[in-house]
């Protein structure tokens, strides 16, 4: 597990001027490349989950993919119990009951409409976000391309969907926005995933009641265990975690329009694995959505590039890493 990557560290004394540039944009498209990829985890082991809900329920598969997550996290990252302040342990419950919350609502909502339907009703709560928290004027066109596209994935068929998936969808969407704030805190609190692993079991500790009164033993047939884990690793284990990193490093705005890639990626996933026909309204929709992501993504590398102004020259390289600068972009937008 890679160390904080929110904190400061040594750079090259060259790094202020303009030969600097390039090596500051590949650090800044590094956590773009974990939200992507965190992304494709994520809607692919959905795509896994409603093959799943058939054995289990919506929220059998919830329970198992938490609890499954949680004690996979806890044996990679032995988080320690003990040196965290009772603001750190706020955090984390916190973060652990909008994680068992989201994924309550996501998967009932999943369970009475099309999943690409609920992903792009939900993806409504991170472009919320990203507006509301925005200090720049540019974020909030890449929000509405972002959120055109969405509509026009939805083929405008959300009148014609389930009443109550439609609310799950939206609920699950404003849960997701709180996740992205909370994740983002519990990166600068604990080091490298610690802090998700405890949240995990929190919400495997909330959600699995509710699981066994619905499903009850069929939770432990172990074929059911066995796609269970490949959910828990593929939507829980790994984009979790590189979403956590990648907050460390990014804005709260860049990621959250960042978040509006998940419709697309859905719909990749459920032409894939549940052979579902895309139109071509379809891409287009898909097309915009990229543009919002690409300009958002371009938005935050130029702010980590200024121009060298005339007094701008060579800064000594820390010594050592701090804490204090960890997540310090998130910081400013949360």
């Amino acid at each position: 597990m890679p160390e904080a990557t929110g904190s400061v560290q040594a750079a090259h004394p060259g790094d202020s001027t303009g030969s600097g540039r390039p090596a500051r944009g590949k650090r800044a498209l590094g956590p773009v490349a974990l939200v992507v990829a965190g992304g494709l985890s994520v809607q692919f082991g959905a795509a896994v989950a409603v093959l799943l809900m058939p054995r289990t329920g919506a929220l059998g598969v919830v329970s198992l993919r938490l609890a499954l997550a949680a004690i996979v996290l806890l044996a990679v990252c032995r988080p320690a119990l003990r040196g965290h302040s009772r603001a750190d342990w706020g955090t984390v419950i916190a973060f652990g009951a909008v994680m068992a919350a989201m994924n309550c609502l996501f998967y009932q909502a999943a369970d009475r409409i099309p999943l690409g339907a609920a992903v792009t009703l939900e993806v409504i709560g991170p472009l919320a976000l990203s507006v509301i928290v925005s200090r720049r004027l540019v974020n909030l066109l890449w929000a509405g391309l972002a959120l055109g596209g969405v509509l026009l994935l939805s083929g405008g068929g959300f009148d014609r969907l389930d009443p109550l998936g439609t609310a799950f969808a939206l609920g699950a969407g404003a849960m997701w926005a709180a996740y992205i704030v909370f994740s983002a805190r519990t990166g600068r609190r604990f080091p490298q995933a610690d802090g998700l692993a405890l949240a995990m079991a929190v919400g495997a500790l909330l959600a699995l009641p509710l699981g066994i009164v619905e499903s009850g033993s069929k939770l432990l047939v172990p074929s059911t265990l066995g796609l269970a884990l490949a959910v828990a690793v593929m939507s829980s284990v790994l984009p979790y975690t590189l979403e956590l990193l990648a907050l460390r490093r990014l804005p709260a705005p860049t990621f959250a329009v960042l978040m509006s890639l998940e419709p697309a990626i859905a719909a990749t996933a459920g032409f894939l694995v549940l052979d579902q026909a895309l139109a071509a309204t379809d891409a287009l929709a898909i097309a915009l959505v990229i543009v919002a992501s690409m300009g958002a993504v371009r938005t935050q590398i130029g702010r980590g590039n200024p121009k060298p102004g005339p007094k701008s020259g060579p800064k000594p390289a820390p010594t050592q890493t701090t804490t204090s600068a960890r997540g310090e972009a998130g910081e400013e937008t949360l």
